[in-house]
C-alpha cells in the first residue's frame, strides 16, 4: 500500500498544477488538513457548475473523480453549502475556466 498524502498537502499540490496549466483555482473552504475530503467545483463562467468528488471502488481499489451534482452555479452552491453543512472537514476548490478544464483526469491527481 502506498502512503497517502494529506489532504492539505494534495490541495497545494493541485492548486500549483492548476496555476501551472494557466488555470485560475483557490480554497473556498479549508478542511481538515490531514484527512478532509474535496470537492472541486469547476465554474465555467456562463452561470454553469459542476462539482466533483473522489470516488473509491472497494473492489479494484481504483480511486477517480467523479459528478457530485451540475448544472446552474446557484444550485451547485446550494448543495456545496449543504455538504459542507453536513461534513465540516470538507475541503472546497473552486477553478474557473471557461474551456471546462480542472485537470482531474490525470491519473496522478486521483
Amino acid at each position: 500500500m502506498s502512503p497517502r498524502l494529506t489532504s492539505e498537502i494534495w490541495v497545494a499540490a493541485y492548486l500549483t498544477r492548476c496555476r501551472l496549466a494557466d488555470i485560475p483555482a483557490f480554497v473556498v473552504a479549508r478542511g481538515d488538513h490531514t484527512a478532509g475530503a474535496v470537492l472541486i467545483k469547476l465554474n465555467t463562467l456562463d452561470g454553469k457548475a459542476c462539482c466533483y468528488h473522489r470516488s473509491f471502488d472497494i473492489i479494484s481499489g481504483e480511486r477517480r473523480w467523479v459528478v457530485h451534482v451540475e448544472g446552474d452555479e446557484v444550485d451547485v452552491d446550494v448543495s456545496v453549502n449543504k455538504q459542507r453543512s453536513f461534513d465540516p472537514d470538507l475541503w472546497v476548490i473552486e477553478v474557473e475556466d471557461r474551456q471546462g478544464r480542472h485537470l482531474l483526469d490525470d491519473p496522478s491527481l486521483a
